[in-house]
């Protein structure tokens, strides 16, 4: 939190807004169908292979830069 600049009660208060305005849970609650990556558990070539999938996000541009997204997040909770 302390990333964000905001406190865990701030935290709180925000997500029971969220359920207020959604009328529920803010997110979607259910069990990855995916087996989580572990990167302790991969081969090299494993690693490989995640890290080649993150580098062609980065040329297709699927991702933003981390600065982009706390602007998105504070504007969006009027941070």
């Amino acid at each position: 939190m302390s990333a964000l600049g905001i406190s865990a009660s701030n935290a709180i208060n925000m997500f029971y807004k969220q359920i207020i305005f959604y009328n529920g849970i803010p997110f979607d609650v259910s069990l990855p169908t995916e087996k989580l990556l572990s990167i302790g558990n991969l081969s090299k070539k494993e690693l490989d292979a995640e890290l080649d999938k993150g580098y062609q996000d980065m040329i297709d541009k699927r991702v933003k830069p981390a600065e982009q997204t706390f602007n998105d997040i504070r504007r969006d909770y009027n941070l």
